[in-house]
């Protein structure tokens, strides 16, 4: 009798900034841009990150984040169920990579391990300068 042999895939979560380059090869990218409020445009969250609590709140509270981690999330378990095994990557994209992509970068992650998933998180361009627009 064969037996299917099933090995957990890793996932990899890359959030970036349009503005700083070119988004990273993925098999999902999340084009945050346009759909989603920008903390920037807050004088008082500009120069901060998704690493302040005020940025994740900003975002997390924002309508629909919530249903596209979520979304995120059942897309990376439709890769991870394919019969190829491998790393699976996710590119979170925003404008500058500050608050937005890494925000939901992070609750992507979070949610994954939680569900007992192998997950790396990078953030590319969270330190980079704050794009003046």
């Amino acid at each position: 009798m064969n037996r299917i042999v099933t090995v957990e895939q890793a996932v990899e979560i890359v959030s970036f900034g349009f503005l700083h380059g070119a988004p990273p090869p993925a098999h999902l990218t999340l084009d945050l841009r346009h759909h989603f409020r920008d903390p920037h445009v807050s004088p008082e969250l500009r120069y901060m990150t998704a690493r302040d609590e005020q940025v994740r709140t900003a975002v997390l509270d924002t309508s629909g984040i919530a249903d596209l981690i979520e979304a995120a999330a059942h897309a990376v378990a439709a890769f991870t169920a394919g019969p190829v095994a491998g790393t699976v990557t996710v590119a979170v994209g925003c404008a500058g990579g500050r608050h937005r992509a890494a925000t939901v970068a992070m609750a992507l992650a979070e949610l994954l391990t939680t569900a007992g998933r192998d997950v790396a998180l990078h953030h590319r361009d969270i330190g980079e300068p704050v794009v003046q627009r």
